[in-house]
């Protein structure tokens, strides 16, 4: 049995940037259990499945570790993988996933996807968390999907220095974001999700499902460039729509073959 495999950098503005992600076009769903296997043995942040054709597709996404409900970078590189190679007549493509339906079209050299908005509520510090990520925290928010942060500067971010095993036994949500104003763009971030099996994540599309509501607030805008200062770097074009949000990005792709079970 052969099982199409593209892998795509999502959220590039080069090669070797972003964040890579596998896509694998199904004709028909695999079992769970080899779904998760092929993402381990591809040992990516995240591997994308989907089923369908004709502009909708199911899409599920795996990490490492565990399937999870909504992935930013890897429904851009499906995407990708859809309006360039499935469907190259196609300007829009429809996934039905665990959050709903997800949209992306094209928006010149990017593509543009319309994601729900995540609404975050101020909460407590975790006691230990400052000294666990090596920087003063002045702000710290909840989901139901990520911990998020805000930090001082971009310099704060640069100089982040996490204590993994603290952030996979002592945060309960998905991951941490940690977030500053930025230099050269309106927000910056960086995400560690060590309990999802992803230490350090280069780029997360839905983070920012978290992130651009609460800067769009605080910054009165609607419109928002944001960079992820993994070492890979990404960025992202973003727009508060009020319960949803608009993220858009380059792909670049980087490998094509197949799997064989």
């Amino acid at each position: 049995m052969k099982i199409p495999l593209y892998q795509i950098d999502a959220f590039a503005e080069q090669p070797f940037a972003g964040n890579p992600a596998a896509v694998c076009p199904l004709d028909a769903w695999l079992g769970d259990d080899v779904m998760q296997s092929i993402a381990i043995e591809n040992n990516l942040s995240e591997t994308a499945f989907l089923v369908g054709g004709g502009g909708a597709y199911d899409l599920r996404w795996f990490t490492p570790a565990h399937e999870v409900d909504l992935c930013g970078h890897a429904t851009l590189a499906s995407a990708h993988v859809v309006l360039n190679t499935l469907e190259p007549d196609c300007d829009e493509v429809r996934f039905s996933t665990r959050s709903g339906d997800l949209f992306v079209k094209r928006d010149g050299e990017r593509l543009l996807m319309n994601f729900p908005a995540i609404e975050n509520t101020p909460t407590q510090t975790p006691e230990g968390l400052e000294q666990a990520i090596g920087v003063n925290i002045e702000q710290t928010l909840t989901s139901n999907q990520d911990l998020m942060v805000v930090v001082a500067d971009v310099q704060a971010i640069l100089n982040l220095d996490p204590d993994f095993d603290f952030l996979a036994t002592q945060i309960k949500e998905r991951g941490l974001i940690v977030t500053a104003p930025g230099d050269d763009c309106d927000f910056v971030s960086r995400f560690f999700a060590p309990q999802a099996g992803i230490k350090e994540d280069p780029v997360t599309g839905s983070a920012h499902c978290q992130m651009v509501p609460f800067w769009s607030a605080r910054l009165g805008k609607k419109s928002l460039l944001a960079r992820q200062l993994s070492t890979r770097g990404g960025t992202l074009y973003c727009e508060d729509a009020g319960d949803r949000v608009m993220l858009a990005g380059k792909t670049i792709p980087f490998l094509e073959g197949a799997i064989t079970l």
